[in-house]
């Protein structure tokens, strides 16, 4: 049975799209940290987004826990032509694509950027290599709202629509168990 803790990283505090720019997160509430790095397993190794807001996150709550490197794979989407932007701006310019990709996600993309099959086909075997390569172990995967989204999906059997009904929130743990009969939602969205 491997054990897959997804963390969200610390807050942006930015009111936009942000998926590839290299925002850093907000880490002051120490005791929030604390209390997360005391929730996850001792025994944990701990991978991370490269993108410096989950790394800054992992470096945070690692403790004594085994590092494993950063994974570009496990971004969070890429929003294009969108990034930092606000919903408001994105909607002046095409408000039907805005809709779109928002209500019904899957092949619907941002210029110049990913659609939510697009992020899923990147994820999840970034996912799986993990889990195959650390079998019976217990992995600490530090990374974003979309990352995070799309094993609920996978464990849940949802459709993209309701997955993205869930509400994922910085520094929260969503966690499976995956065993060689299928995975096991344990938490989703547990704040500390």
């Amino acid at each position: 049975m491997t054990e897959l803790h997804l963390v969200r990283h610390g807050p942006t505090h930015a009111k936009s799209m942000v998926g590839w720019s290299d925002l850093p997160a907000d880490l002051s509430d120490t005791d929030a940290l604390s209390r997360l790095s005391n929730h996850l397993p001792e025994d944990g190794l701990v991978i991370s987004s490269d993108l410096q807001r989950c790394v800054a996150t992992a470096d945070a709550i690692q403790g004594s826990r085994t590092r494993l490197p950063h994974d570009p794979k496990l971004r969070e989407i890429h929003f294009g032509d969108w990034e930092l932007k606000n919903f408001k701006e994105i909607e002046a310019e095409d408000a039907a694509l805005a809709r779109a990709y928002w209500e019904n996600p899957g092949d619907v993309r941002p210029p110049n950027g990913e659609s939510w099959n697009e992020v899923c086909a990147r994820v999840n075997p970034a996912i799986d290599h993990l889990i195959d390569t650390h079998r019976g172990g217990k992995l600490i995967v530090v990374v974003h709202f979309g990352v995070i989204l799309t094993q609920v999906q996978r464990a849940e059997l949802l459709t993209a629509e309701e997955a993205f009904a869930h509400r994922i929130d910085n520094l929260s743990v969503t966690s499976f168990k995956i065993a060689d009969t299928g995975w096991a939602t344990q938490q989703i969205n547990q704040l500390l």
